[in-house]
């Protein structure tokens, strides 16, 4: 299976909490409602951070894909 589609895309790497939070803040409005951001991190609290995040402002975490260093998300934007 393929990476989901996406608008715009959000590279944290290197980034620590709450850095790549505080960026994807940020970045989510600068996609279209309903449109996807593809996020790509290395800080491992992004595991927690992001789909909280997706949960209080309700944007859609579509797909993730973790390795041992790197991080990719994919949210599609809510309302």
């Amino acid at each position: 299976m393929g990476q989901p589609g996406f608008e715009l895309e959000l590279d944290a790497r290197g980034l620590m909490c709450p850095e790549p939070v505080m960026m994807l803040h940020a970045r989510i409005e600068e996609v279209s409602s309903g449109g996807v951001l593809k996020v790509v991190a290395t800080d491992p609290s992004t595991t927690r951070d992001v789909p909280r995040f997706c949960q209080f402002l309700h944007h859609e975490l579509i797909a993730e894909a973790h390795t041992d260093v790197e991080y990719v998300y994919f949210i599609r934007r809510g309302h």
